[in-house]
């Protein structure tokens, strides 16, 4: 591993690993409008780690950038930070689900390791953050996933919502209004062919809601 991963090298391997998740290789210009960086800026740095020592990406010109084993490594010792963080705001120092992403991604970089065990230890170790997201082990394992999108049901399908994406405030606000919260259970009562809208009963809410793609695809569901 190189002796100093910049905060902007723990950024873009943090990126890179969720870009991967699906299967697909992260693009330069995903990876630009994510990190908010030119895309001529990006592709100068995944050359630099793709050339490293050891190499933190392969990347490939027009073909986007994977990471490697110790590029992994990294991403995951990030991500472990940052989900024990974001849990430990909400449960001990009483942040809002919505409010602790921004908080968790400046202190991410700088805890120690004996820090974050501490955090863990304290927290009982969670398996999930706030937002149902899987916390990586101690040996940067991230624990499998067989959740999918809230979007890919239909009507007469239930199932229980096990994690949301955690990046934008306005849509936590929402789902916690409407109560779309990790380990709640959903009934789709109806499909829209024509826009791909879900008529949705939430368990405990009294009244159905209606939520398009742009909300039902950032949240994941276990049937």
């Amino acid at each position: 591993m190189p002796e100093i991963l910049t905060q902007s090298i723990q950024d873009y391997l943090k990126h890179i690993y969720k870009l991967n998740e699906n299967g697909d290789a992260a693009s330069t210009n995903d990876l630009a409008t994510r990190l908010n960086i030119a895309p001529a800026s990006v592709t100068g740095m995944l050359q630099k780690l793709a050339n490293s020592k050891p190499a933190l990406v392969l990347y490939k010109k027009h073909q986007g950038a994977t990471l490697t084993k110790p590029g992994e490594k990294a991403a995951l010792e990030v991500i472990r930070h940052h989900r024990l963080l974001e849990t430990f705001l909400v449960t001990t120092l009483g942040y809002s689900w919505d409010e602790v992403h921004s908080e968790a991604d400046k202190l991410e970089h700088v805890i120690s390791e004996d820090f974050e065990a501490r955090i863990a230890k304290a927290l009982g170790n969670p398996s999930r953050d706030p937002h149902g997201e899987l916390i990586p082990t101690a040996d940067l394992v991230m624990p499998s996933d067989e959740s999918r999108p809230l979007a890919s049901l239909r009507t007469d399908e239930a199932a229980t919502v096990k994690r949301v994406s955690d990046d934008d405030p306005a849509l936590l606000r929402h789902l916690r209004e409407i109560g779309v919260v990790p380990e709640v259970k959903l009934t789709i009562k109806n499909y829209s062919e024509f826009d791909g809208n879900l008529t949705i009963k939430v368990e405990g809410q009294k009244s159905n809601v209606v939520l398009g793609k742009e909300v039902t695809s950032k949240v994941f569901v276990d049937k």
